[in-house]
């Protein structure tokens, strides 16, 4: 699983592009994207915050998705809209989330150029204090 949540600041009077661009991204991943877990957007409470959270098969769903023509094709009208961004790799707490362990993964083989970058630039981030909890749940061998 690849599981990140998405702080985003969107730059003054941007906020209805962003979400109609918002809207279209939501649309065509959901239509497209057959390792997607989740995918939505929200408003926070103060002005101009967002956050998305994008929850996907594994790490390969992921560059899958960043990589889709439908996301480079918003690429630029999202640079123009954006602010700042901070992404977040998230971890489903165990009995408490329908999604499972965020674990990373190397990129295909045949992967495509825009695939690779996006490898490199946005590797997957397991934290180390989430191994022990993990392992604290697991049911017992035997």
């Amino acid at each position: 699983m690849a599981t990140i949540l998405a702080h985003i600041v969107i730059q003054p009077g941007k906020e209805a592009e962003f979400e109609a661009l918002a809207a279209t991204l939501h649309r065509a991943s959901h239509d497209t994207e057959e390792h997607l877990r989740a995918y939505g957007y929200w408003r926070g409470q103060e002005a101009r915050h967002y956050y998305t959270l994008l929850a996907f098969d594994d790490y390969v769903g992921f560059l899958e998705h960043q990589s889709s023509d439908h996301h480079e094709g918003a690429a630029l009208t999202l640079r123009d809209c954006i602010e700042s961004i901070s992404l977040e790799w998230v971890d489903p707490v165990e009995g408490a989330s329908k999604l499972v362990a965020s674990n990373p993964m190397e990129a295909p083989a045949d992967a495509s150029p825009v695939m690779a970058r996006y490898a490199r630039i946005m590797p997957a981030q397991v934290a180390e204090w989430w191994g022990p909890l993990r392992a604290e749940r697991r049911p017992p061998a035997g």
